[in-house]
């Protein structure tokens, strides 16, 4: 490519200008990803793609109009502001849709305190397969395993660039590398699965692909054999590797889309307190080398660090600008987009308050109870958060784990689950989502 990503959004702005667009903006991405397979020690797969996406946004009064395109010569990008600009003058009005204002955007741009992007050479694809095939082998070698059903590495690169007609030009260059394994112990009906994944932006931050197939396998064989408890109330566990999923349906209800369409659960419960007095769910886009960091949002505004919970009150709705204007407030800097639809409502990074105890600790104090290590799908009510999943893990008795559980769902209400946690001390700081082990009393689960 011999224009620069900050040279073509401009050029697609002026092609929309010259088309009638009163304003506009514009994302260009330049990605490469490298993603290799293997089976019984052999290739079984690779893939490589690369190239240059490019969308526009247009606006005509208060119409707008989304397109995109991976196709950058100059002829083809006036034909793209073109068709945006005829769909947005037949497109219905939006009051709310609109760029910022230029006083609004941010200054502080230069991304590379973010360490975002690892300097060191791309992986080559005989690397990555040396990768997958030693996380595979390590995990043959657990006692119990029967087969690897999955083993993978891979790579990205991409480069991205907004740009509006308010101003506003900055971009940022990422990367990412991960290793997954999937592991098969047991024979016939009683096969119990697994996995174990490691995905980091610096490759020298990776945990080694033996440690991962390892934990795949002994993860799996810890499943075998598996009992169904009675159907009761009881105190569940939820595993740092899935507890924040809980998190996730929260930022989900207060999504500023779900907020101005009347359609969450948690739509009358800004002020009010939803998780115990003491606890922090703190939003910090500004954390090096965690994949939820950025300095400005998909609409130029400036990210900050604030708490979406304060001492277990609700603070803050997740905003761009359109939905901020929806509900007659301000942006509070969360905008997300790719290059085929307008900005959404899209959170950061997260890290909720950690408490003093482990998850040993928990596990000791429920008595007997589930600790839940892997959902299978989900139940969720939008609008009265009553929860229903699908679950598997350890039955806790006496305070230690007795035996492997599966087919369990366990339920209850969000409302009441978020109100009734208890952290442990052991969430993985390197995430972009922050959450330790939680301990929620009082549970149904259907079992036997």
């Amino acid at each position: 490519m011999t224009k620069t990503l900050n040279d073509l959004t401009q050029d697609i702005l002026a092609a929309a200008k010259r088309a009638g667009a009163d304003s506009a903006d514009a994302i260009a991405v330049d990605g490469t990803s490298i993603n290799i397979e293997v089976r019984g020690g052999a290739l079984e797969q690779a893939e490589r793609s690369e190239g240059v996406d490019v969308g526009l946004r247009v606006f005509v009064g208060n119409r707008q109009a989304c397109i995109s395109s991976s196709d950058t010569r100059p002829e083809a990008l006036d034909m793209i502001a073109e068709r945006a600009v005829a769909m947005a003058t037949v497109a219905p009005e939006d009051p709310y849709a609109g760029l910022a204002d230029p006083d609004q955007l941010a200054t502080d741009i230069d991304s590379r305190r973010l360490e975002l992007f690892d300097p060191s050479e791309e992986p080559t694809p005989e690397s990555l397969q040396d990768d997958a095939c030693r996380a595979e082998a390590a995990a043959l070698t657990v006692n119990g395993v029967e087969q690897v059903i999955s083993a993978s590495a891979g790579y990205g690169h991409r480069r991205v660039h907004f740009a509006a007609t308010n101003g506003f030009s900055a971009g940022y260059e990422r990367t990412d590398r991960g290793i997954s394994v999937g592991a098969l112990a047991g024979s016939g009906s009683g096969m119990e699965r697994d996995y174990d994944f490691d995905g980091r932006i610096f490759q020298s931050d990776m945990r080694s692909a033996e440690d991962i197939g390892r934990t795949a396998g002994e993860r799996a064989v810890e499943k075998l054999s598996p009992r169904r408890p009675k159907t009761g109330a009881y105190p569940i566990l939820l595993d740092e590797r899935i507890s924040s999923s809980l998190i996730a349906h929260l930022l989900s209800a207060i999504n500023g889309a779900a907020i101005a369409r009347g359609s969450s659960w948690a739509r009358d419960l800004k002020g009010k307190q939803i998780m115990p007095s003491g606890l922090f769910l703190i939003e910090n886009p500004h954390r090096p080398r965690a994949a939820g960091s950025r300095l400005f949002d998909a609409e130029g505004l400036p990210t900050r660090e604030h708490a979406i919970v304060e001492n277990g009150i609700l603070n803050d709705w997740i905003l761009d600008l359109a939905t901020a204007r929806k509900l007659g407030l301000t942006s509070n800097a969360h905008a997300a987009r790719g290059t085929s639809a307008p900005p959404s409502p899209s959170a950061t990074n997260m890290a909720l308050t950690q408490g003093e105890k482990s998850r040993a600790d928990l596990i000791r104090e429920m008595g007997t109870g589930l600790l839940v290590t892997g959902f299978i799908g989900s139940t969720i009510n939008p609008n009265t958060g009553d929860y229903s999943r699908g679950a598997s893990g350890f039955w806790v008795e006496n305070g230690e784990i007795t035996h492997p559980v599966n087919e369990v769902t366990i339920a209850g209400n969000l409302i009441d689950i978020l109100m009734n946690i208890t952290p442990a001390n052991d969430a993985r700081a390197h995430l972009s989502r922050v959450v330790p082990s939680l301990l929620v009393e009082g549970l149904t689960l259907a079992g036997d």
